[in-house]
C-alpha cells in the first residue's frame, strides 16, 4: 500500500473534466515530504505558502494567547493570488506555446 492510493480525486476534474485551482496540491505536499522540492513547486507552485499558512493555523490552535488572524489573512491572500496566477499561466500561456 502507498500514500498515493488513499489521494482524494479533484471532483472538478473528475466530473467536468477542467482543472480547478488546487488540483495538484496534494501530490505537491506529498512530494515536499519526500524531498523532491523543485518538482512540487513544478506541480503546485502555492505548495509552499500553503503548507507555511497550514502551520499558521495549527500554531493558532495551540497558542491561544496571541492572536494570528493579520498572519492567516496574509497568507491566504497571498496563497490564493499564486494559485490564481499560477493557474492561468499554465493553462494558458504554456499552452500557447
Amino acid at each position: 500500500m502507498r500514500i498515493e492510493d488513499f489521494m482524494l480525486p479533484c471532483p472538478s476534474k473528475k466530473f467536468l473534466g477542467i482543472e480547478c485551482f488546487g488540483c495538484g496540491s496534494q501530490r505537491a505536499i506529498l512530494m515536499v515530504f519526500q524531498g523532491k522540492f523543485s518538482e512540487a513547486f513544478q506541480m503546485f507552485p502555492a505548495v509552499y505558502t500553503l503548507l507555511l499558512f497550514f502551520c499558521f493555523v495549527l500554531i493558532n490552535f495551540i497558542d491561544k494567547k496571541r492572536n494570528y488572524g493579520q498572519i492567516l489573512v496574509f497568507l491566504a491572500i497571498i496563497n490564493s493570488l499564486i494559485m490564481v496566477f499560477s493557474y492561468f499561466y499554465k493553462h494558458f500561456f504554456i499552452h500557447l506555446n
